[in-house]
């Protein structure tokens, strides 16, 4: 008999050998009916795996994340084995799962290629093959062995995997005709997969190395149900509408351009006064908490980053350095402002009295993306952090920590971000080579953020493996109205660098000490945070933020004249607006100016200029009555006033 200890830490006996399934169906029918995969001892196995040993265990049904991903990498087999069937001969690379779905990387034979029309044919054989409730069964195997399978397939992409791994480490996983190298895990059989959709097909370099052959990526998405199908249908129609390339263009945001380079993006008038007034927003946050602005330089000496250790991590990642005239002499584009803000500290000796020091900056960094994997403002090539460093003494660590999470709150309080998960990042204690410094140290940093959180009541997630590898973070996890996860705002605890840069200050006791360093980021980006902020909002942005926030729509062009004193007096007013003096009809103009998502129309004609009034509409809720210029310039200005009070106190 083996100890099975459920979450809840009871503790039942099961015979060695007995399996996830079977423990399922020894608590209830129900669960056993919908549970997916198993965590044994920290790691998900397939629910027939047998166990053998006493075991700490959780079932994960369809609501896990683990329990999805089981689902989804089993759906990504399925699509292989049905392309399989129509594509003899089709070599088959990576299969994972992403956020929503799966994909696999398929190289096809010599003149086949994938188009859109295929799709509807694999998805009627997936569902086809998912009826005939293959065991998906898992075999260890040699390495010898799956050499020979593979080499006897001329599948050169699975040799290449498996020359990597290490002998005895190596299985595969059989479905009907289908066998596949993979760890797993996977659902029993084929049957648990009732809804399938095919989304898009692109190209991917094989491991995503520029210089590999292109692949062919297909993209999937499957269901337990065809009612989920149906609302994730509905939720992919209203994301297309959502989306911020779509919104951005049309409300005249941000633009890019091949002649200035892939994944730069340059903002336009509307787009940099909506950057600018979050920036103004975060500044004055910043203020109230203490923070100095700073501007460093667009490059580095390379031997900056070689110093912070960002280039032996990072290296291979950033553009190519720049050389100068002067021998040996290379730069960087600065692919981060840590390590000049560490040299900022150093510009004058520091007492414990001068502690802690706030350093923010706005500050653009570059780093290389390859060009298959930009996207919109989400993965680019430039951007610019809304970083900041706090150098302190270990004693002012946790209350500086708790600080910035209460500005990432106010934050989320002023965009309306009410959906969040707090994830705290450690260290993988299984890879020690990842991470730079002493573990006494991280050691510490990994208890400061776990203390804080606990004091600011925060309900969190532990994830190993996801620290930075100088420190532990605690990253903000939000949804958006569509309920996608984003990650927004991060908070860094750094024992390393000040080490590394020879950071000190002089103690009460008049000897050297090392401060510790803390990076944050609310907004992480400014291009990623706009780019979800757009989608979170479909560009109805609220009123303090929004780039136009009153447009004026003359009946006829014989009132344009004042039109243009109205916003004369409105923009002077600190109200921007703008007038569409547009010969058509005041219906169409209407219509025009609610697609842009401007928050108050005012409707002027002769009743309005004569009387000096404006007829008011606002997005979304129609007609507002008439009222005077001054009148709506106050209300405007208060709307405004009661908004950015109510974040900052």
């Amino acid at each position: 008999m083996i100890k099975i200890t459920l979450p809840d830490n009871s503790v039942r006996e099961f015979e060695s050998g007995t399996t996830g399934l079977q423990i399922a169906k020894a608590i209830s029918n129900r669960l056993a009916k919908d549970v997916l995969a198993i965590t044994v001892n920290g790691s998900v196995w397939d629910l027939n795996r047998p166990i053998t040993e006493d075991a700490h265990i959780q079932l994960h049904t369809w609501e896990d994340r683990e329990g999805k991903e089981t689902f989804w990498h089993s759906s990504a087999h399925l699509m292989a084995e049905a392309i399989e069937s129509f594509y003899p001969g089709t070599k088959f690379g990576i299969g994972p799962t992403v956020d929503t779905g799966f994909y696999y990387d398929i190289d096809l034979p010599e003149g086949k290629q994938l188009s859109d029309k295929d799709l509807d044919k694999i998805e009627k054989k997936m569902i086809e093959l998912a009826r005939q409730k293959n065991e998906i069964a898992r075999t260890d195997i040699s390495k010898d062995e799956a050499l020979k399978l593979f080499t006897d397939k001329n599948d050169e992409l699975k040799l290449e995997l498996i020359s990597e791994l290490e002998d005895g480490t190596i299985t595969l996983y059989n479905q009907g005709s289908f066998t596949d190298l993979c760890r797993g895990p996977h659902l029993p059989n084929t049957s648990y997969i009732k809804a399938v959709k095919l989304t898009s097909i692109a190209g991917a370099y094989w491991r995503g190395d520029e210089k590999n052959k292109m692949l062919t990526r297909v993209y999937g998405v499957t269901f337990p149900k065809q009612k989920l199908l149906e609302e994730y249908l509905v939720l992919l129609e209203e994301a297309k509408k959502r989306d911020h390339r779509k919104i951005g263009k049309e409300m005249e945001l941000f633009t890019f351009s091949q002649e200035v380079g892939q994944g730069l993006p340059m903002w336009l008038p509307k787009g940099a006064m909506l950057r600018q007034q979050l920036e103004d927003f975060l500044k004055k946050v910043q203020k109230k908490f203490g923070y100095e602005q700073v501007i460093t330089p667009h490059i580095g000496d390379i031997n900056l980053y070689k110093t912070s250790g960002h280039y032996a991590k990072y290296g291979a990642d950033s553009f190519q350095t720049i050389k100068t005239p002067a021998e040996g002499e290379e730069y960087m584009l600065k692919p981060m402002n840590c390590p000049h803000h560490c040299e900022l500290y150093k510009f004058k000796p520091r007492s414990y009295k001068d502690l802690p020091v706030r350093m923010a900056e706005f500050g653009t960094v570059y780093r290389y993306e390859q060009s298959g994997e930009l996207h919109g403002l989400t993965r680019v090539r430039g951007f610019t952090q809304d970083d900041a460093h706090i150098y302190c003494r270990p004693d002012q660590l946790k209350d500086e920590f708790k600080k910035v999470i209460d500005i990432i709150f106010i934050i989320f309080k002023a965009l309306n971000f009410e959906d969040y998960t707090a994830q705290i990042s450690l260290r993988d204690p299984e890879k020690p080579e990842k991470y730079i410094g002493s573990s006494e140290n991280w050691d510490k940093a990994e208890q400061a953020i776990i203390e804080a959180c606990e004091e600011k009541g925060l309900n969190t997630v532990t994830e190993l493996g996801e620290a930075a590898f100088y420190g532990p973070k605690l990253d903000f996890m939000i949804k958006d109205a569509l309920g996608r996860s984003w990650q927004l705002g991060t908070i860094q605890v750094d024992y390393n660098l000040p080490e590394r840069f020879k950071l000190e200050y002089i103690g009460a006791d008049d000897n050297r000490h090392r401060p510790v360093m803390i990076h944050r980021a609310p907004f992480g980006s400014m291009e990623r945070f706009v780019a979800v902020l757009i989608e979170h909002t479909a560009g109805k942005f609220p009123l303090w933020l929004t780039p136009d926030q009153v447009v004026i729509l003359p009946i006829s062009e014989k009132y344009n004249e004042y039109a243009e004193n109205l916003s004369s007096f409105l923009n002077n007013s600190d109200i921007r607006s703008l007038i569409d003096d547009r010969n058509e009809k005041i219906g169409r103009k209407i219509r025009d100016n609610e697609l842009k998502r401007i928050p108050y129309l005012l409707i002027v004609g002769e009743k309005e200029a004569e009387t000096g009034c404006v007829s008011v509409r606002k997005q979304g809720e129609g007609d507002q009555g008439t009222m005077t210029k001054e009148a709506f310039s106050e209300f405007i200005a208060k709307e405004v006033k009661e908004q950015l009070a109510s974040f900052y106190n």
